[in-house]
């Protein structure tokens, strides 16, 4: 497993460079200039001038594409062009509240999804099957957008129990800060409980009904030790799949939850800085997006072993 996994990490880095080529030329292709932002809708053109040089707006854009890769080597990410600040401080100081986000999402819809799954793969047709496939389907069908308004108009405008935006610190308002957590999480961990409910109740079908399960039913075993110990290990492998991708989802900032309720994390800083035409800004944040999403395959690879040990990596 260990050299495997050092094989994908190698295979990562080409990967990197040539979507750090097509993001930086995406990024170039917004309208609009950092230097007009800079200088405001006043400025001559002599200052708009001072400022692309200062930044190296003036130069073709294959060189600036390579004196930026040629600072990430050197681990430098550069200079946010509003504020003046790195970039990579900035970043650090955005993560943890994506992370914080992506976990509490993760664990409602786990907490949601297996229960669901499970117990309506064992009673088809019933109500509690009908119910599921009714909360899949309507959570497939709402955008997560509509679904954080609704949230928002529900608990904060109606009800009043819960802040609309915002992230207090937790070492200030721990109550407030969980508080202010609770919606958007809840955003996020329903869509992903919705597919990983679908994915599970598929799979969990067509183990109930392998050949192997009949065997473990024959030979005296229980209803609760066919399932526990055959069925749900068996089923688990496309719904890490699933569960992978939405992690990685998540572990990309959320992007649209996280404008909506002022979720200060890396998803908010993307918006941002498309507005402000920051492009030291967004390709760090585009970049840690599609690190998030190879990283987070890889791990999702490799606990495909420790799940089924018949999976060899060779």
């Amino acid at each position: 497993m260990g050299k495997y996994a050092l094989r994908r990490l190698l295979q990562m880095i080409p990967v990197l460079i040539l979507v750090s080529i097509v993001i930086f030329a995406i990024i170039h292709l917004i309208p609009g200039n950092p230097a007009e932002i800079m200088a405001g809708p006043n400025a001559t053109d002599e200052q708009l001038a001072a400022l692309k040089q200062q930044y190296g707006l003036d130069q073709a854009l294959w060189v600036q594409y390579f004196l930026w890769l040629k600072h990430v080597l050197s681990g430098d990410l550069g200079v946010s062009f509003i504020n003046g600040y790195p970039v990579g401080k900035l970043i650090l100081q955005r993560i943890p509240a994506t992370i914080e986000l992506a976990l509490a999402a993760a664990i409602i819809g786990l907490v949601i999804s297996f229960p669901l799954g499970i117990l309506s793969s064992l009673k088809p047709g019933s109500w509690l099957d009908l119910f599921t496939t009714l909360f899949s389907a309507l959570s497939f069908a709402v955008p997560s957008f509509w679904l954080a308004i609704l949230l928002i108009l529900l608990f904060s405008l109606h009800f009043r129990w819960l802040p609309p935006s915002g992230r207090p610190p937790f070492s200030q308002e721990p109550v407030a800060h969980l508080k202010s957590l609770l919606m958007p999480a809840m955003t996020l961990g329903i869509a992903m409980a919705a597919k990983l409910t679908r994915y599970l109740r598929s799979a969990m079908l067509d183990v109930l009904n392998a050949d192997y399960v009949r065997t473990a039913h024959a030979k005296g075993l229980s209803r609760f030790d066919v399932v526990m110990r055959h069925a749900i290990r068996n089923a688990l492998i496309p719904v890490v799949t699933v569960f992978g991708l939405q992690v990685g989802d998540l572990l990309s900032g959320a992007i649209i939850v996280e404008s909506i309720f002022a979720w200060p994390g890396v998803g908010r800083m993307t918006i941002q800085s498309i507005g402000w035409r920051d492009y030291s800004m967004l390709q760090a944040s585009v970049m840690f997006i599609v690190m998030a999403f190879l990283l987070v395959n890889l791990i999702t690879d490799l606990t495909y072993g420790i799940i089924d040990p018949r999976i060899r990596y060779d």
